[in-house]
């Protein structure tokens, strides 16, 4: 008995540890991203793959929630950010500047404007609010017919935010803009990191746990007493809520918007993500992220300079880097069949005694 409290106090001082050393970085990761902004150029592609990877890191986790951790092969991802940059652009759009946007449509229907937060928040619940009411019919199908409905639903919600007859709202087929955004890098890290880390909040609590139950064994789960349509439900809703809001953070990030950019390829890019970060892992969603767009638009740029021939052949040509990329993307597969971290979660504690242990085999 005293063995065991002991170890339980030696496992809640490494936890408090881990966290007190986790907040330490973060902080240090802001300090290093406000040095970045003022000493490098705000035109830089490194601030481009950091904006966007915090935005996919956002989308990516949402997925893998659903995914992941409860077992719901969803496809709809695509659909619900579009409802949630939608929103956003809509409702923030000043009301002097809507007849230059809704320029085919009088000035649009609605001529009010709404704080950027507070339409934020909103942009992640009319993208609940739609996985609500999806969810009822759609979550009771299981496995890829689940991942068909909700890739028929994203392209639906594409296909009816293009249409005219709606126009006095989405401006149909045309581009939203002169809404606000923000350039900061620290903006797009702050928000994403908020809404990650209430992910991680729910992944650990009892929700969480019974999201789990239902991924492992649902006739288990529900003869221990768990709701399943319940709690897929919440699961479904509380995903899409956060992909909302990944929805609005895109917006300011292309600063215009249009439906015809909210195509399945969209969603097949964060399922990517999530494979290759490990379907199950927070910290891995996150890390491929960023692998994932400092590779697709950065690293491998210079594979489309027909220029940069090395041999008498010329190889590098415009969309190759999308050939070596895809071939990359292969290798990791291969080599890592769960993702880079698997079910595991990115911990200081593991990376110490990992040190430690090749540290002793050294000596010896």
């Amino acid at each position: 008995m005293g063995n065991t409290l002991e170890n339980n106090m030696l496992e809640n001082k490494k936890k408090r540890r881990d966290l007190l050393i986790s907040f330490g970085l973060l902080a240090l990761l802001f300090v290093v991203l406000v040095i970045l902004e003022n000493t490098i150029p705000r035109t830089s592609i490194l601030f481009t793959v950091l904006k966007k990877g915090a935005i996919y890191a956002l989308v990516a986790v949402s997925m893998n929630l659903l995914n992941g951790f409860t077992g719901l092969f969803s496809l709809g991802q695509a659909g619900f950010m579009l409802l949630g940059a939608y929103t956003y652009a809509i409702f923030t759009i000043p009301v002097e500047l809507r007849a230059q946007v809704y320029q085919y449509y009088d000035g649009g229907a609605i001529q009010f404007t709404l704080p950027v937060f507070v339409a934020m928040i909103l942009a992640g619940l009319v993208a609940a609010l739609f996985a609500y009411l999806i969810g009822l019919p759609v979550l009771q199908l299981k496995s890829d017919y689940l991942a068909i409905a909700t890739l028929g639903f994203a392209e639906i919600i594409r296909a009816i935010f293009q249409w005219d007859k709606i126009g006095m709202i989405t401006n149909g087929s045309n581009l939203l803009r002169k809404y606000p955004y923000f350039k900061s890098v620290t903006f797009y890290f702050a928000v994403s990191g908020i809404c990650i880390a209430l992910i991680v909040l729910l992944i650990n609590s009892t929700y969480g746990r019974a999201f789990k139950a239902i991924r492992d064994d649902e006739v288990a789960a529900e003869a221990m007493g768990i709701n399943l349509a319940h709690h897929k439900r919440l699961a479904f809703t509380i995903s899409s809520f956060f992909a909302g809001i990944s929805g609005a953070l895109l917006a300011m990030f292309q600063t215009t918007i249009q439906a015809s950019q909210f195509k399945s390829a969209m969603t097949y890019e964060i399922l990517l993500i999530v494979v290759i970060g490990g379907i199950g892992s927070v910290t891995g969603s996150c890390i491929s992220s960023f692998l994932f767009i400092a590779c697709s638009e950065w690293w491998l740029r210079f594979l489309d300079n027909a220029n940069l021939n090395f041999t008498s052949v010329q190889i590098l040509r415009p969309g190759f880097r999308k050939v070596v990329f895809s071939i990359v993307i292969m290798c990791i597969v291969l080599f890592y069949q769960k993702g880079i971290m698997g079910e595991k979660e990115f911990s200081l504690s593991g990376i110490v005694k990992r040190c430690k242990k090749l540290f002793s085999k050294s000596k010896k």
